[in-house]
C-alpha cells in the first residue's frame, strides 16, 4: 500500500461515485497521498458549456434547457445522467490521454466519471468507485452539503440508481468498488483497491 511516500506506478486516478457518497473527500485524500494535483471533471463540463450552445451540445445543456426534467422519476434522471456522461466521454478521454502521454499524474473527481474510462491505457489509468448503498445515509450526506436544497430523498434515490450502474461498469472494467464507510479507513481501502487492480485485469 502506498503510505504517502510518493506517486503510485500509474498516472491518472479516477475517483467515481454517485452524488453524495463522499467521493470528493476520498479524491482529496488520495491527491495528498499520491502527491498529485486534484482536478475536477465538473470543471470540464463548465468549460464545454461556456463554449457551446444547446444546439451544438444538447446533452451538455440539458438540465439548463429542460428544468422540468428535475421532477422526473429517479429512473429517468439516472438515465439522463449517463447520457451526459457518454456525451462527455470524448473530452474526458482526450484529457486523460494528455496526462498519460506527458506522464503528468492527476487525481480526477467528478459526478460524470465512469470506471470504464480507465480501460485501454495499459494500466496507466486506474479507477475506484466509492459506494454508499444506504439511502438514509445519502440523504444525510446531501443535506449536510446542501442544507437549503429540498427533495434530498429523491436525489438519494437517483444516486442509488447511478451507483448500481457504476458498480456494474466497475465489474466489467475490473475496477475496485470501495464502501465509503467507515470513513476513517476509506482512504487506505481505496488506495489498496487501486494498488491491487493490476492483479485483476
Amino acid at each position: 500500500m502506498n503510505n504517502g511516500s510518493g506517486s503510485p506506478e500509474w498516472i491518472v486516478t479516477l475517483v467515481c461515485g454517485a452524488s453524495g457518497v463522499g467521493k470528493s473527500r476520498v479524491a482529496r485524500a488520495l491527491s495528498v497521498r499520491y502527491g498529485a494535483p486534484l482536478a475536477e471533471a465538473d470543471d470540464i463540463v463548465t468549460a464545454l458549456r461556456a463554449m457551446t450552445t444547446s444546439k451544438q451540445a444538447p446533452e451538455l445543456h440539458f438540465w439548463h434547457t429542460n428544468p422540468q426534467a428535475r421532477s422526473w422519476a429517479p429512473e429517468r434522471i439516472a438515465e439522463q445522467h449517463f447520457r451526459l456522461a457518454e456525451a462527455l466521454r470524448p473530452g474526458l478521454e482526450a484529457v486523460i490521454l494528455d496526462h498519460v502521454e506527458f506522464a503528468a499524474p492527476v487525481v480526477f473527481d467528478g459526478d460524470y466519471l465512469v470506471p470504464d474510462l480507465a480501460v485501454g491505457f495499459d494500466g496507466a489509468v486506474r479507477a475506484v468507485v466509492v459506494s454508499e448503498p444506504d439511502e438514509s445515509q445519502l440523504v444525510k450526506n446531501l443535506t449536510s452539503r446542501e442544507p437549503d436544497e429540498p427533495e434530498q430523498r429523491e436525489r438519494a434515490q437517483v444516486s442509488l440508481l447511478v451507483e448500481a450502474e457504476l458498480i456494474e461498469r466497475a465489474a466489467s472494467a475490473g475496477a475496485p468498488v470501495v464502501p465509503a464507510r467507515p470513513w476513517d479507513s476509506v482512504l487506505d481501502r481505496s488506495d489498496l483497491g487501486l494498488q491491487s487492480w493490476h492483479r485483476r485485469t
